[in-house]
């Protein structure tokens, strides 16, 4: 009878124990959905909104898609790279409305590592401490329409080293200037992300890559058309207005997997970035 109490007794304390792991993980769960991206390949049903015809961007250069994770997050959603400690690309969809609330959320610079990846595949602020550059958004922060969404926006999961001055002036214009299409057009599909060109890349803390140029690509599903910028990331005004086509041929990413190739090189007018003059 001893016996079976306590064969009884550690059944018990089994069935305890795996409760509260069930529990705990429910719990960990829900406060991830909250709190820290979904970590997936960036297609979950939570995240298909982001992507024009819900299809995200696909790379087509193997070598690229080495060590690559998706990270859905409330207003844009990214692929981020455990090579070069940067996203790849990072989404948004764009409307009058989600503009008109971004307007509203008052900006606070809360720059942080991303929790949800493993942390030897994190930026660290370290990285970019006393480094000269910028930690340049890919999908901005004044596109951002909920206080969660700006602070999601400072992830460095969202951020990559750029040129001070290409960051506040060409590329703040390159953003205005898409806005400015939003309002415009009613709503966009926009692709921001880096681009690694030539044989060496230089690194931030022999960790983060710097890229060579950065690109941002949109596409209007009311009138079926595409276009691209695409600027040195360096001091100075230049920049390409181009197709998608002719980017995606560069960076090897299809960014609009679902937009038929017509569409893509068709470039179309872009308006030009009104660049303010530096204080």
């Amino acid at each position: 009878m001893k016996k079976n109490s306590c064969v009884s007794l550690r059944s018990l304390s089994v069935i305890v124990s795996l409760l509260a792991s069930l529990v705990i993980s429910l719990i960990l769960s829900f406060a991830g959905g909250v709190i820290t991206p979904t970590v997936s390949n960036a297609q979950n049903t939570a995240c298909l909104h982001h992507f024009a015809e819900q299809k995200a961007p696909v790379i087509t250069k193997p070598t690229l898609q080495t060590k690559t994770l998706g990270l859905c997050f409330e207003a844009f959603a990214v692929l981020h790279s455990a090579v070069s400690h940067t996203p790849l690309w990072s989404a948004e969809h764009l409307t009058r409305d989600s503009l008109r609330a971004a307007r509203e959320v008052r900006r606070d610079d809360q720059f942080h590592a991303e929790a949800s990846l493993p942390q030897e595949d994190q930026a660290q602020l370290i990285d970019y401490a006393h480094s000269g550059f910028d930690r340049g958004h890919m999908s901005p922060a004044a596109d951002m329409p909920t206080v969660q969404a700006q602070i999601e926006s400072f992830s460095l999961a969202n951020i990559v080293p750029q040129n001070r001055q290409n960051n506040q002036l060409l590329w703040s214009a390159i953003e205005g200037a898409t806005r400015h299409l939003v309002q415009q057009r009613g709503e966009l599909f926009v692709v921001t992300g880096p681009v690694f060109e030539g044989e060496k890349i230089n690194r931030l803390n022999n960790r983060v890559f710097i890229p060579t140029h950065i690109f941002k690509a949109v596409y209007d599903p009311q009138t079926k058309e595409a276009g691209a910028w695409l600027a040195p990331n360096e001091e100075g005004n230049v920049y390409q207005a181009m197709s998608v086509a002719e980017l995606e041929k560069r960076i090897h990413i299809n960014l609009f997997p679902a937009i038929p190739e017509s569409v893509k090189l068709r470039a179309m007018d872009l308006p030009e970035p009104r660049i303010r003059q530096r204080r």
